[in-house]
């Protein structure tokens, strides 16, 4: 069987130990394939950490904004409240004259 133009390697060819120190990595490369593995596992925490504090801060923030509209619809309903008793006292005011 081929598979790129290459043949696979038979059970043989993996279990021969002539072959054995071409076809399986050596312990020191194992060793480097491990660290780099290690620090990209660490690099990939350290984002998930700043992304979990940056999450943390947008939901501080946006619960911020929600308190600061509620204010703002009550000043707004009192504001119109007020607006409309001035316009019936200035009704009031004119239609008296």
């Amino acid at each position: 069987m081929c598979y790129g133009g290459q043949r696979l390697p038979s059970k043989d060819d993996l279990t021969d130990p002539t072959r054995r120190t071409r076809t399986l990595p050596a312990a020191n490369e194992n060793a480097v394939v491990v660290e780099n593995l290690r620090d990209r596992l660490a690099e990939t925490e350290a984002r998930l950490e700043r992304a979990r504090a940056r999450e943390a801060e947008l939901s501080r923030q946006l619960e911020e904004m929600k308190r600061y509209v509620c204010v703002m619809e009550i000043l707004e309903c009192y504001l119109k409240r007020r607006y409309r008793e001035q316009q019936v006292r200035n009704l009031a005011v004119v239609n008296s004259k």
